[in-house]
């Protein structure tokens, strides 16, 4: 009779324990959190650098392209009007 009524506080005692142990675990991870979190700020930083780089220069690619298909158009034309004269 005597263990069953040091069961009860043995069982608190070990719940306590482990909440502790688990409170400790939480706080250990915080730094590792916070650390993650600085990371993902800094790629976001760098992709939106990156997005801004691309739609600045999008309108120039776009005219290139353009410049490269009239040119491929015109030698096109260019090798077929031979083929035509003969």
């Amino acid at each position: 009779m005597f263990s069953a009524v040091l069961a009860g506080p043995r069982v608190t005692v070990h719940l306590i324990r482990r909440l502790f142990a688990s409170v400790l675990e939480a706080a250990e991870t915080v730094p590792r959190i916070a650390t993650a979190l600085d990371e993902v700020r800094a790629t976001l930083r760098h992709v939106e650098r990156l997005l801004a780089y691309v739609a600045e220069e999008l309108p120039e690619l776009a005219d290139q392209l353009d410049r490269i298909r009239a040119r491929v158009d015109g030698l096109e034309e260019h090798t077929r009007e031979p083929a035509g004269h003969e």
